[in-house]
């Protein structure tokens, strides 16, 4: 309706999330500049998401103070009530089992998933992966935390292959006219994730609801949008897609390219494209009910993976194209 449409309001969201992307990638691409010295480069790359975000969040709630924006705000309601325990009949038993069911099989895909990304060959990593350990170990934390209905924690992306790769020390390396970065050797330590926690906890503790709902909220997507395009560069996928449109000629001196035809590494894109569309046309749909069904279409990526995908490309193609994961 005309009297819900804020012209002003809608151009300042584009404008804060827009710029925090390009601030950000601007900063982040500094690395690769002939500017200062390298260590300076990197160090101030590091720090590339929190200069956008200040700058953006100071332009958002001060320079356009004028303009009302939507802001964090910790006093949400929720549609859930809880009920005693005395009062929990047999269906609310059997319907919370399902539930847990689903959200059991998505934390266990996100953790293994996760798992598998860091301790690929190519991050160097020198102690051995505990995948099994891992896992149990999340485990008896979730259900620590399920009896006092507290969140459930597992290993999630980007966060995690970002983590490894900040505290990698990374060379480029030519490759017949191709720049790529590789892994000489990663820092293992527990230190950073439990400081990262820490101050998560101390942000929690007294950055709510002030200064944290100084941050319009468009700022805060745009932070999303700017981890989601750090991150495409690891992704073999997006580099699949890339290759549909150029050309062969060009194509970079990757392993999958020397061993798989073209044909095949096209088709395989194209698969896990749709499979990617179908995944998110669940998880950003309107329904709640239909969203609950996300876990059980993620785990039945599995058969499709390893009984129909075979049957339209050779299975030492397809190890070429992921058997590192």
């Amino acid at each position: 309706r005309q009297e819900d449409c804020n012209v002003p309001k809608a151009l300042l969201s584009l404008i804060l999330l827009v710029g925090t992307v390009l601030i950000g990638c601007e900063i982040y691409n500094f690395r690769y500049s002939p500017y200062l010295t390298a260590a300076k480069r990197t160090l101030l790359a590091d720090y590339a998401l929190p200069v956008a975000v200040l700058l953006m969040a100071f332009a958002g709630s001060w320079l356009f103070r004028r303009v009302e924006m939507g802001t964090f705000d910790d006093k949400n309601s929720t549609s859930f009530q809880y009920t005693a325990w005395g009062e929990v009949s047999v269906g609310m038993v059997l319907g919370s089992m399902g539930l847990g069911l689903l959200q059991s099989l998505l934390i266990f895909m996100d953790q293994n998933i996760a798992a598998n990304i860091v301790n690929n060959p190519s991050n160097r990593l020198k102690k051995g992966p505990a995948y099994h350990w891992d896992l149990m170990v999340v485990a008896v934390i979730n259900v620590v935390l399920a009896l006092f209905g507290l969140p459930l924690v597992h290993g999630a992306l980007p966060h995690s292959p970002l983590h490894v790769g900040a505290l990698a020390d990374i060379e480029e390396k030519c490759d017949h006219g191709h720049v790529r970065e590789i892994i000489v050797s990663v820092r293992e330590t527990r230190v950073t994730s439990l400081v990262c926690h820490v101050l998560i906890w101390i942000c929690a503790l007294f950055l709510i609801p002030k200064p944290l709902n100084y941050i319009p909220i468009p700022v805060l997507y745009g932070l999303f949008v700017f981890l989601a395009i750090v991150a495409l560069d690891d992704i073999q996928l997006w580099e699949r897609m890339l290759l549909i449109f150029t050309e062969q000629n060009s194509y970079p001196p990757t392993s999958y390219i020397r061993k798989v035809p073209q044909k095949a590494v096209h088709t395989f894109t194209i698969i896990q494209v749709i499979q990617l569309a179908v995944l998110c046309a669940i998880s950003f749909s309107g329904s709640p009910y239909l969203k609950m069904l996300f876990p059980a279409l993620l785990i039945l990526m599995i058969p499709i993976r390893s009984k129909l995908v075979p049957k339209l490309i050779k299975e030492q193609y397809l190890k070429a194209l992921d058997g590192h994961i």
